[in-house]
């Protein structure tokens, strides 16, 4: 029988693993075949009879002493030998000095007959050195097989977050337990299977019907247990999922040929864990959201028409989605993605959407074309909204507002996503002239100005400046001659010369009142784009 792998137990080493770390002088007198068998301690003594304090599985250490005298005969050395193994002892270690020069012929005769294994300690190696080394090994043995099970949870948390979390939980469970695994619904319908390569694929669905009906029917924690001939299904175990109020929402069956040992039961106790959580998100869990999801999808029109009543049912509902009051206000926010290596590429879109509802305390969230977008009753502060930009995003934060003006408060947020997309800066709606120049912002607004002033923009300073003040004057006057010269302090027909030359450089028709209008609003980022090359 070889030993058991490391993951597949716990706290425990076996004798063989701990007699290859002890010295070479150690000698093996009598093999009694327990080198597979686990060890719990090593633990050395001098009573007559120690098995009242032996747990099972001991490593004993003996120098003699219980063989002095009338202990040392036949039959008293016989019975010790007996009451060793029938307290399933491990081995029995004998020391050299100070009592004996060698393991005494009657106890090695003794662990022959009763086949305990026996090993001889020389005088070199203290028994405190034997016991040092197995608590390191222990230590160190233990230290893996939980690294193991640490990696074995983080791949059953993946599971959760990916697309199918059902089926990738079957999948990770069975890699990690020798089982062939069965999600059932409270319909008793097959939702996910899971089996290894080449592993058995189960027993037949009708075969489950009594366990099924149990789980489904009872109450409580518990497992339901039933075996079968066929591979892989010599033991099978059920066990329920159920909500908070132990309803019962489905079954995880699992089948196997032997027991599973500790460690492989921790990972199937996480995947039930787990499961109930999906399911429970699913059916009982987060009521809220979907029941105000359905009110507006099949009531569009209540949020203006309805009676008080209904509108403030959704109210409640809306502020239980938003962990918050009926009159809190509340605020859209809408996420843009920009370049960043903090994000990580091709993220699952459900780890992506937990990811906004933690951050922004809400299950009100949607991934969208362009990032996400979110409802929530937070004032998305400087801190929020630092942790959120150095995950390479950037974000327009609504204005506060109430149930009835959320769509409208989305459309404002809405106004200002290309702007935050071409400027790379986050934006307030609060923060935001409403008029067309605050609406553009400055890096739109440049880009026009440089577009449409171009030919003017060339020119040197001296020509260049006197041009940009008729044009602005005589713009500002909505075209009169006589208003724009009289604030120019020019003649009406230096005026007209000046407004042609304009209209030639440009290449446009300055009576069309559009074009007047895009001028106008170019003409007030013109002092920025020439402050540029200054600094």
């Amino acid at each position: 029988m070889s030993p058991e792998p490391a993951a597949s137990r716990l706290s425990f080493v076996t004798l063989e693993q701990f007699l290859e770390q002890l010295p070479p002088e150690l000698k093996m007198l009598h093999d009694g075949g327990s080198g597979a068998e686990l060890l719990r301690w090593v633990e050395p003594s001098e009573l007559d009879d120690p098995t009242p304090y032996l747990p099972e599985g001991e490593f004993l250490l003996t120098a003699g002493l219980p063989f002095l005298g009338d202990g040392g005969s036949r039959k008293n050395v016989d019975a010790y030998v007996r009451r060793l193994v029938g307290a399933k002892v491990a081995a029995l270690g004998f020391g050299i000095r100070p009592y004996f020069d060698a393991v005494p012929r009657e106890l090695l005769a003794a662990c022959r007959r009763h086949n305990l294994t026996l090993l001889e300690v020389p005088e070199s190696i203290p028994f405190a050195a034997i016991g040092l080394e197995f608590s390191q090994l222990l230590e160190s043995d233990n230290a893996k097989v939980f690294r193991q099970l640490a990696d074995t949870n983080r791949q059953l948390m993946r599971a959760v977050l990916s697309p199918r979390p059902e089926h990738e939980l079957l999948a990770a469970l069975v890699q990690r337990a020798p089982v062939w695994a069965l999600l059932v619904g409270a319909d008793g319908r097959v939702r996910a299977r899971g089996h290894t390569p080449g592993g058995s694929t189960g027993v037949e669905h009708s075969l489950l019907a009594p366990m099924l009906e149990r789980l489904l029917s009872g109450s409580g924690p518990r497992v339901e247990m039933d075996g079968f001939e066929q591979p892989g299904s010599a033991l099978v175990f059920g066990h329920p999922l159920r909500s908070t109020k132990d309803a019962n929402l489905g079954a995880l069956i699992l089948g196997a040929d032997a027991p599973l040992t500790p460690a492989q039961n921790n990972v199937v106790q996480s995947a039930v864990g787990l499961l109930e959580l999906l399911v429970r998100q699913r059916t009982s869990g987060s009521l809220a959201p979907s029941q105000l999801a359905t009110a507006v999808l099949l009531h569009p029109e209540s949020l203006s028409s309805g009676g008080t009543r209904h509108v403030n049912a959704l109210k409640d509902l809306l502020a239980q989605s938003l962990s918050s009051t009926r009159s809190a206000p509340m605020r859209v926010v809408q996420g843009v993605k920009v370049d960043s290596p903090e994000w990580p590429a091709g993220d699952s879109p459900v780890r992506e959407l937990l990811q906004w509802r933690r951050m922004f305390d809400t299950k009100l969230v949607e991934i969208t074309d362009y990032g996400f977008a979110a409802v929530t009753r937070l004032k998305v502060d400087d801190a929020l909204l630092a942790d959120v930009e150095k995950l390479g995003w950037r974000l327009v934060i609504g204005e506060p507002t109430e149930l009835t003006g959320l769509a409208a408060a989305y459309q404002r947020a809405t106004s200002l996503r290309a702007r935050v997309q071409s400027s790379g800066r986050s934006a307030r709606v609060d923060d935001v002239t409403w008029s067309v120049a605050g609406l553009l912002g400055r890096e739109a607004g440049t880009m026009l100005a440089e577009r449409l002033l171009q030919p003017v923009l060339a020119l040197e300073p001296e020509r260049r400046d006197p041009l940009l003040a008729v044009l602005r004057g005589w713009l500002g006057e909505n075209g009169s001659w006589d208003g724009s010269a009289k604030l120019l302090g020019l003649h009406r027909n230096s005026v007209r010369r000046q407004i042609g030359v304009l209209a030639e450089l440009l290449d446009m028709d300055l009576n069309q009142a559009q074009v007047r209008a895009e001028l106008w609003i170019a003409l007030q980022y013109t002092e920025e784009l020439l402050r540029a090359p200054e600094a």
